[in-house]
């Protein structure tokens, strides 16, 4: 088959099953590879346009496409986007009764299914891998293919049998997608999976439409509910480290009026499957999660996406926050954290079960984070900078550039608080002594006859959280740790011995937030906005898709994106064929879908 011929295909299944023009970016490469038989090693961000590079190839074949996927409760959504488009779909879980696995497997059986969804752990059973092999297979896709790599953020042991795939189906193309990874675990994907010399296509890792903010945390609560203030409207996800703050975050954001529901692994399965379906489908819902939300999630209008404790690493921060604004239009993610997160987490790296080199690699990648929190210069640039990309200016929609951060010397104060830790013997917590330094009469320091030391109130007339801050920027830049050993204890590193020399000056973070501008402004949008005199017909059709969506038990992206309505509004078409020109109509969705959008549009003009 040659390139000329594999291009014709995936251009006319673009266009007249899934309504659009034009391929994105790398797309068109991606799927004309895989169509005439190659590996592939796809690197493209949340919203990049990922499925379409394997259903494409597996629509194109002969055959049925595979498309392993960690998470058995997305399967059921993606399928069902699938099925409005016409196409032949189905998924095998743990979820199916005997009846549906009987059907599925009868439509296998008779060459009736274009693409089949399973996870990992059911396709590498022996009696699955085997009748599957006996079925003309088109492509394999591997989707969120760091779940393989011990270097990946999210990794799970059921991936690596994979690489088993080649032996099953030798000459079936092979896909790995995912959003994230850096060099080091790209390499260990291709590696693992033994993919068969893969032709890599990295995209750009900017999302220019994500507006990024970190701040101190102060009263974190507060500082959400103010950032939330302006998204009443809108839909977004709130996550925090444990279940326990997932629960009372979610409890408190209802007391204040909000639609929040909770969701991690400590729930029912029930619960969650019933909370993530409202997210999907419903406007205006915020979902407050542990890190098991979100993979995989479609919904194209995630408007927000925040941090109440750091995550674990810039490949996990980067690929929570791709879940905002997959529709291209202008989202916000915001961040607070503090020392407590840091030691928190230390605490939880050193806790772990791996062995020293995984452990001292989760701390270097824990290091990377903290480090990008507390840089001075474009976060834009930094992000893309540890993903191995260039970005030559700075980006004008994050916080750093909106509004630069004051830097102080913090030396003598520095030096203050490294003394201080040394003359307690590195024996005790931030608090104890931060305690000496501002010389407050504690039980504790009386026990051990602190108010006698030194250092015993040299720091008193700085407040406490001024103290808590330069203690977070010199943990982060490597002067003290939290000794897992003795409790946490702060324990100076060899890299304080020149700052208590005094052979160096330090410059620190100013972190007073008093004159930073409000949050509760939205970013700009980048695509149109509704002008007053179209509100009306927008809300019209929105109504009109929301029904749709309500009748067919699907969200009401799958009807339409808010694009395609955009397009709508625009042109008015009045005949159901013209809806064809626009964006995210293919056939099947204008014989299902277009008589009632147009009897819409027709109304609206005949007032």
């Amino acid at each position: 088959m040659t390139e000329s011929t594999s291009a014709q295909q995936a251009q006319h299944i673009l266009q007249h099953t899934y309504g659009y023009q034009q391929f994105r970016h790398q797309q068109r490469e991606i799927i004309t590879h895989l169509i005439d038989g190659g590996d592939a090693m796809v690197l493209m961000p949340t919203g990049g346009g990922k499925s379409l590079c394997y259903q494409i190839p597996a629509l194109a074949r002969e055959g049925m496409g595979i498309v392993i996927s960690p998470l058995i409760a997305l399967m059921q959504d993606q399928v069902s986007a699938l099925q409005q488009l016409g196409i032949s779909a189905g998924f095998w879980n743990s979820t199916l009764t005997e009846t549906e696995r009987a059907d599925i497997k009868y439509q296998i059986n008779r060459n009736q299914l274009d693409i089949l969804y399973i996870a990992p752990e059911g396709l590498m059973l022996p009696y699955m891998l085997n009748w599957l092999a006996q079925r003309r297979i088109s492509l394999i896709a591997i989707d969120e293919a760091h779940c393989v790599s011990q270097w990946g953020h999210d990794f799970r042991q059921d991936y690596l049998l994979l690489h088993q795939l080649t032996e099953h189906f030798p000459s079936v193309p092979r896909v790995a997608l995912t959003a994230t990874a850096n060099k080091q675990t790209k390499d260990d994907i291709i590696q693992r999976l033994n993919l068969q010399q893969p032709r890599q296509f990295v995209q750009s890792f900017d999302r220019p439409n994500i507006r990024y903010w970190v701040e101190t945390k102060t009263d974190a609560k507060k500082q959400l509910i103010k950032f939330l203030s302006n998204y009443r409207e809108d839909s977004g996800i709130v996550y925090c480290l444990s279940r326990k703050k997932v629960e009372s975050t979610a409890t408190w954001l209802c007391s204040r009026g909000l639609t929040a529901l909770p969701y991690h692994a400590g729930l029912s399965s029930e619960q969650r499957a019933e909370h993530q379906a409202r997210f999907l489908r419903e406007e205006s819902i915020i979902i407050v999660a542990t890190i098991a939300f979100g993979m995989g999630i479609d919904k194209p209008d995630v408007r927000f996406v925040c941090h109440l404790d750091l995550p674990k690493s810039m490949e996990a921060y980067y690929q929570e926050t791709g879940r905002a604004g997959r529709d291209g239009e202008a989202a916000n993610v915001w961040m607070a954290y503090g020392l407590q997160d840091v030691v928190q987490l230390s605490q939880m790296i050193e806790n772990s079960q791996g062995d020293e080199g995984f452990k001292r690699h989760e701390k270097q990648k824990l290091d990377a984070l903290l480090g990008w929190c507390e840089i001075t210069q474009c976060r834009r640039q930094a992000l893309l900078r540890y993903f191995d990309e260039d970005y030559p200016e700075p980006c004008g929609n994050c916080d750093i550039c909106l509004n630069p951060p004051k830097t102080w010397n913090a030396t003598t104060e520095a030096q203050k608080l490294l003394s201080c830790i040394y003359r307690t013997g590195q024996r005790f917590g931030v608090a104890h002594v931060i305690d000496v330094l501002r010389g407050k009469e504690t039980d504790k320091v009386k026990q051990f006859n602190h108010q006698a030391l030194s250092t015993y109130g040299i720091g008193e007339s700085i407040p406490e959280q001024r103290w808590r801050s330069i203690t977070r920027q010199l943990m982060v830049n490597g002067f003290i740790y939290a000794n897992n050993q003795h409790y946490g204890a702060i324990t100076l590193t060899e890299k304080a011995r020149p700052l208590l020399r005094g052979e160096l000056e330090l410059q620190l973070r100013e972190d007073d937030s008093s004159h930073k501008p409000s949050l509760s402004k939205k970013p700009k949008f980048t695509g149109q906005s509704v002008s007053e005199e179209d509100r009306k017909l927008w809300d019209l059709l929105r109504q009109c898709r929301r029904d749709l969506a309500d009748e067919h038990r699907v969200p009401p992206y799958v009807i339409f994106h808010d694009a395609t309505l955009m397009e709508m509004m625009e042109y008015k078409p009045t005949k159901a064929h013209e809806l064809l020109s626009l964006n995210g109509v293919g056939e099947t969705k204008m014989e299902r879908y277009g008589d009632a959008f147009v009897e819409v549009i027709d109304e609206f003009l005949s007032v």
